[in-house]
């Protein structure tokens, strides 16, 4: 578990997410393919407005097979997956994931749906269910699920994101609890907890001004207040 995950200072993941985009930028130096910035940018930004933009939520082909590109830049580098993930249908892809959207917020069902696709696991899946509703859905992030007590070893099944997912809900529940802006989502936490596991990986020193000691959220509600050939595995 991390320090961040152990701390329940809304002050303190702020000032992580503050960072966010440096820690990205860092990393990204270190990427061959230098893409990784303009990569999170769009699947961070760009791409839950599209989506939301649309009478019925959904995903296109183009967008399933350049969200598989960010996953693979911003984590493990697995090629096949995205050779599968453009196999399906331009077709299919729209109407598994407007089903998938449309049947939140039962998130064991919408993964189950988007993992039919050639190529999309439960991780997968929660990349696109986490850009099109952050407020219900993180994505399944190698680095944030380390950081989460009680999911080691990782393991990429339904199950095992239900588990992950219940205990940053039950996180972001808290921090919204005592911060006055009370604009935490699962998927920003997702983004506080990849970057602080990055940045400490590669011993940046971004983040070592952050106060990660603080109380349970209960005991510093007053003090936030005042702070503004086998077969391929997916994933």
């Amino acid at each position: 578990m991390s320090a961040l995950f152990a701390c329940q200072d809304p002050a303190a993941w702020r000032g992580v997410f503050e960072r966010y985009w440096v820690v990205v930028e860092t990393k990204a130096k270190g990427k061959k393919s230098g893409k990784l910035l303009s990569l999170d940018k769009w699947y961070q930004e760009e791409l839950p407005t599209i989506i939301s933009s649309r009478p019925e939520k959904h995903v296109t082909l183009s967008e399933m097979v350049k969200l598989m590109d960010w996953k693979l830049t911003r984590g493990k580098f697995r090629p096949r997956l995205q050779q599968l993930v453009a196999s399906n249908s331009e077709d299919t892809v729209e109407k598994c994931s407007r089903k998938a959207f449309s049947i939140l917020p039962d998130m064991q069902a919408a993964i189950a749906e988007l993992s039919t696709l050639k190529g999309v696991g439960p991780a997968t899946a929660s990349a696109v269910l986490a850009a099109g509703a952050p407020e219900q859905a993180a994505f399944m992030s190698d680095e944030a699920m380390d950081s989460v007590p009680g999911l080691k070893p990782i393991q990429y099944t339904a199950k095992h994101y239900n588990v992950y997912l219940s205990k940053v809900l039950e996180m972001t529940a808290n921090l919204n609890k005592v911060d006055p802006q009370q604009d935490w989502t699962p998927q920003r936490l997702e983004m506080c907890l990849w970057a602080m596991s990055v940045a400490t990986q590669q011993r940046l020193p971004l983040l070592q001004d952050v106060d990660l000691k603080g109380r349970s959220v209960h005991e510093k509600g007053s003090d936030s207040d005042r702070r503004p050939r086998k077969k391929l595995k997916t994933t």
